[in-house]
């Protein structure tokens, strides 16, 4: 049997925090809540908290640590401060993962599997 190589193998000089720090970033319930709202869209604060059901404060908090992590942008215009998912490769990313991950695929793919 023959080993399977990646198909764009990293290059050795790269560093491989930035990337599990953004995945650790969407790891949380309400984080990916956030970049599942979003979409491709871009709304506000007060959109999101609409969306998400939670306040406006806890929303803020893990707004900005998505900020903070690259995977979120945003931009102000008056007194209202809108995000979006900051380029299409995260927002491809996201939906693959989203397509992978979600309870019904978990379901089928993992159906009788007790190692969870």
């Amino acid at each position: 049997m023959t080993e399977e190589k990646p198909a764009n193998p990293a290059p050795v000089d790269e560093d491989p925090t930035l990337a599990a720090n953004a995945l650790k970033a969407l790891a949380h319930p309400l984080r990916w809540k956030i970049v599942c709202t979003l979409g491709d869209k871009e709304m506000s604060v007060g959109e999101i908290v609409s969306h998400t059901g939670t306040s406006q404060s806890n929303i803020s908090q893990h707004l900005e640590q998505l900020r903070n992590k690259n995977i979120l942008t945003s931009r102000k215009e008056a007194n209202r401060i809108y995000y979006r998912i900051r380029n299409g490769k995260l927002l491809e990313l996201i939906g693959t993962m989203r397509n992978v991950l979600c309870p019904a695929n978990l379901d089928d793919r993992y159906q009788g599997d007790d190692n969870g």
